[in-house]
């Protein structure tokens, strides 16, 4: 058994992946023709949009992996169906469910590399490909170093480590000169929350001021001050939930809803997020129908053509009650698991009718 085991569960991985890559880089192919539109805005040059198409790339394959399985299910299965192996299975004992089993158990490697890929490799790449693009289509003046950016508003440096969730600066260095080009003061805060005026209040200050040959030190809980970059500059700062981490998104909804604020939209995207793994699950189901459900007599082509059609009409079922459930004020959890859960209940439902 646990040959069988390797057999089915490494065809299925081997078209899994040659699905998701050909999709990958389809989807990025039309994303670059999507960046064209976009050349000589500001200091956006083919080279910006090659860039930006490159890495984001493991983000729209992370989107892609529920399709993925479902397609290469239906494809790795179809093909053993077609040489009749399934039916040498079968004649040797082996059982509908026990096939069934054997992929199930390999979908928890896509299951396992979309949490890795989500949680620490897309969102670091996403926010960096996103503040590089929005800084050459605005024209900002923003460098880019491996400790951050470094921006510059007279009479301040401001150099920016990190910027978390939300787009909340973090580590932040301000350097204020004088009118003769000398070092007058040096502000360091932990974190900086930007207000709707644009004001930045400062979090954790330490500030040096330099006084003739002497510094003076002071320490600040909270420090507010005028708007250190232009709107242009501050764009760079603005991250979608959708390039946020699962464990990010939860934290930053977290601190919008102990601040009062709206969360309804993070929360939305965190749960998209949680219910992918299931979800992907939900889609091997769905390939295993399509293989030993009542269609099992049909072509693998036109087998293929319904995978895609079914893939595609649950991402939009999905996206429509995301957003009927943002207008109406509907519990997230609520509205991104029901479709998932009403899935696999039929799926079990009808695979469990199979002898």
């Amino acid at each position: 058994m646990k040959t069988l085991d390797i057999y089915i569960g490494t065809g299925f991985i081997r078209h899994f992946l040659i699905v998701l890559f050909i999709l990958g880089f389809l989807f990025s192919f039309f994303e670059f023709l999507g960046q064209l539109d976009d050349i000589g805005t500001g200091s956006y040059q083919y080279s910006d949009a090659l860039f930006f198409v490159i890495f984001t790339l493991p983000g729209r394959m992370l989107d892609l992996i529920p399709v993925s399985t479902l397609l290469g299910g239906i494809i790795s299965l179809g093909l053993l169906a077609d040489s009749n192996e399934l039916l040498a299975m079968n004649v040797s004992g082996i059982s509908v469910r026990r096939i069934c089993w054997s992929v199930l158990a390999a979908s928890a490697i896509p299951m396992f590399a979309w949490g890795i890929l989500a949680e620490f490799v897309v969102p670091p790449l996403e926010q960096h490909a996103r503040t590089r693009r929005v800084a050459a289509l605005s024209g900002a003046n923003i460098i880019f170093t491996k400790t951050g950016f470094w921006s510059r508003k007279k009479p301040f440096f401001i150099h920016v480590h990190k910027i978390s969730a939300g787009g909340i600066p973090l580590d932040i260095d301000i350097f204020e000169w004088d009118s003769e080009g000398r070092l007058r003061v040096f502000t360091h805060a932990r974190k900086a929350y930007i207000a709707k005026d644009r004001h930045w209040l400062l979090t954790n200050v330490e500030q040096k001021t330099i006084a003739g040959e002497e510094i003076i030190t002071k320490n600040f809980p909270t420090l507010s001050l005028e708007s250190l970059l232009s709107p242009e500059q501050m764009a760079i700062q603005e991250v979608p939930p959708e390039s946020l981490s699962p464990s990010a998104l939860y934290k930053y909804t977290r601190m919008l809803e102990k601040q009062g604020l709206n969360a309804d939209q993070y929360q939305m995207v965190f749960w998209q997020k949680a219910a992918t793994p299931i979800s992907t699950a939900a889609m091997v189901l769905i390939s295993l129908i399509f293989v030993f459900g009542p269609s099992r007599g049909i072509t693998a082509g036109y087998r293929i053509m319904l995978g895609s059609i079914v893939g595609v009409a649950l991402h939009f079922v999905n996206q429509i009650f995301a957003h009927i459930g943002l207008l109406l004020g509907i519990n997230a959890a609520v509205v991104t698991l029901t479709p998932v859960a009403v899935v696999l209940y039929f799926s079990i439902r009808i695979l469990s009718r199979t002898p």
